[in-house]
């Protein structure tokens, strides 16, 4: 179950913080509408990696689409491995 608390529970901010744990971030509303989330630091560590990763893995995506695909020997050459 979300935690969804009025941004106005700030005032006693120690309460809204304590509520929050990994993989249960403490969403605020303001005038009645979702506007804010405050989510543990390794949660966002983790989030952040997610979305780097994903970047990339289009990225390469796009390169092979582009490009092609590397032939598994010439891979083994540029690493050096015979």
């Amino acid at each position: 179950m979300p935690n969804i608390r009025p941004v106005s529970d700030l005032r006693n901010y120690t309460d809204v913080l304590k509520d929050i744990t990994i993989d249960s971030p403490v969403f605020l509303t303001k005038n009645g509408r979702g506007r804010y989330a405050i989510v543990d630091m390794e949660d966002y560590e983790r989030t952040r990696a997610i979305i780097k990763l994903m970047s990339k893995l289009s990225e390469s995506e796009q390169i092979t689409k582009n490009e092609g695909w590397i032939d598994g020997d010439d891979v083994m050459g540029i690493l050096g491995v015979e």
